[in-house]
């Protein structure tokens, strides 16, 4: 399951950068939780984790985030038979956040449009296979809610030019994947599909949300 570095541009898919900023829609109102609560989970795929990871620890409010597996059965969460794509497994992040200063509806203006294309079935930029695929994994019915409602506002406003494919299932567990994958793109910078595809999502999350934006 080696990355592919066959790389033929330096820029992420202009889909996904046209739509980010100002104009891209909120999602369904939340109120943020109270002060005294500190702790919730997310889990979210989109491609390879290592982009989405390093998307997510710039944001307030995230408190924590490790990479790793969901979709299928644990004796399956390992990195290499993960890569078979025959698991039902997604790589996917657990981003541990406080809902006192951010959302879940905020975490997934973020994922739709700087994260990842929700467009892409199965696939993402030089990375194919379903263990790539786009997927909400909720842990209980709000979340379910506000994921369901968020993709049924973006569709009807039109947002992308082609259908919104991520898929929203239930969360039965998240594995964690190797010690070398976490934080990857924070020890190696420089890997030519970092520099390609992961890094350009960072840069235009502190660009167009600056609010919401951490060193």
């Amino acid at each position: 399951m080696k990355r592919n570095f066959l790389i033929s541009s330096l820029a992420i898919p202009a889909l996904a950068l046209s739509l980010m900023g100002a104009g891209f829609p909120d999602p369904p109102a939340e109120q943020l939780a109270p002060a005294t609560v500190k702790k919730a989970k997310a889990v979210l795929a989109g491609g390879c984790y290592w982009g989405m990871q390093g998307v997510y620890e710039h944001v307030k409010g995230v408190t924590d985030t490790t990479v790793g597996f969901s979709g299928g059965e644990k004796k399956t969460a390992e990195y290499e038979t993960v890569g078979t794509g025959t698991t039902g497994h997604a790589e996917s992040i657990e981003i541990t956040y406080d809902p006192s200063v951010i959302t879940y509806g905020q975490l997934l203006k973020i994922y739709f449009s700087v994260a990842h294309n929700p467009t892409m079935l199965n696939y993402q930029e030089n990375d194919i296979g379903t263990q790539y695929r786009s997927e909400i994994f909720y842990a209980d019915e709000s979340q379910k809610a506000t994921a369901l409602a968020y993709i049924k506002l973006l569709t009807d406003a039109k947002v992308f030019g082609k259908p919104i494919v991520t898929k929203v299932e239930p969360l039965k567990a998240f594995y964690p994947g190797p010690d070398d994958h976490q934080h990857y793109l924070d020890h190696n910078p420089t890997q030519p599909y970092i520099v390609a595809f992961d890094l350009p999502k960072i840069d235009h999350l502190k660009k167009e949300y600056p609010e919401v934006y951490k060193k």
